[in-house]
This record gives C-alpha cells, structure tokens and sequence, in this order.
C-alpha cells in the first residue's frame, strides 16, 4: 500500500495486468453481480436529469426497468446503484453484436449526455471506498475477468495504465502523475 494525499492505493495496481477483453467476456460486468453498478451523488444527478436524452440509447427492457424503479435505486448494503432488469444485467445495458456495452457511454459519445459512465464502470478493475479519513484504491480480480487479465499480462500493461484515463478523471492529473512516480519505486522504471 502506498498513499498519495488522502488516498491509500494498493501496490496491485502497479504489479497486476488488465486490459479488458470483450471478444471474450462478452461485457459480463455489465450483466453479471447482484446490485448494479454504484453511483455518487453526482452521477445520480446526471442520470436523472439527462435520462430523456440518454433513453433512446437503451433497450426496452432497460427503459422499462428505468421506469418502473428510477434512474437509480439503493442496493440491500444501503448504496447507491443502478437498477437491474429483472434481477439481471444494469437497465443501461445495451447489446451490439452479443456484447454487452454500456447505453450511457453510447448516449455520451452521440453527445446526449456528460456522463461518460459510472465511474464505478469506467474505473473497473479498480474499486473506490471511502472511509472516514481517506480513500481505498483497490484492484479487484472478478473470475469473469479472467481474459482481460491474461490479455493484460500478454501486453504487459498494468491496471493502473490501463485506467489512466478514469483514475485522472476521479482525481486529477496531479494525483495521477503523483502515482506514476509511485509506480518507479513498485514496478522499476522501465515499466512506467
């Protein structure tokens, strides 16, 4: 564990390999769990004020699901997530081709919405927890996520370069480059 401000990573994120893999895993995250995917108070914001523009990017299910439990609903550990279909997949959940994507992201590249995802999503395999003095930054290994870690590891890429992009939008280019010097006295040089 290293800590950057108010932060505590783990070291998994500079040792371990992920790169997603959705020839393989067929967007199982999107489907698979018991509670969708986790909002903060913002994202719930977003989700309630841009839903008419990001509806039609979604399925008749989903809208349905939406519809019948809100843009977001608390999950039985009291957070808040996104609703399921029928116990299933995330109501935002849309299918291309037998894989299953993210509707908001689709929305979001048309220009519907700001939201690019949850960042619980965008940030996968990396899991936020907040706790009363700081912020848990941890590597998660789901077994569904089995291909994106050998893809990862045949790549060489480490999760932490792998969420890059979703790790300064949680906390900053600052933070991040501060993690990449982090990642010197982990991994080497070399690797950074």
């Amino acid at each position: 564990m290293l800590e950057i401000d108010k932060t505590v990573i783990s070291t998994d994120l500079f040792t371990q390999q992920f790169t997603c893999d959705l020839k393989r895993c067929k967007g199982a995250c999107c489907v698979q769990g018991d509670s969708g995917a986790p909002l903060d108070e913002n994202e719930k914001i977003i989700l309630e004020q841009s839903y008419p523009s990001i509806k039609p990017f979604l399925r008749p299910e989903g809208v349905n699901a939406i519809e019948k439990q809100g843009t977001s609903v608390i999950d039985k550990e009291n957070d808040c997530v996104t609703p399921l279909v029928e116990g299933k997949e995330c109501a935002y959940t849309v299918f291309e081709n037998g894989i299953a994507r993210c509707g908001i992201e689709n929305a979001f590249h048309a220009g519907a919405t700001t939201l690019r995802k949850p960042i619980s999503c965008y940030l996968y395999p990396v899991r936020i927890k907040k706790y009363k003095t700081f912020v848990a930054v941890n590597y998660d290994s789901w077994s569904i996520c089995e291909p994106a870690r050998s893809l990862g590891k045949s790549l060489g890429l480490p999760v932490y370069k792998f969420t890059a992009p979703a790790l300064r939008q949680k906390f900053g280019d600052e933070w991040f480059a501060m993690l990449q010097q982090a990642a010197v006295s982990v991994i080497g040089s070399r690797q950074t």
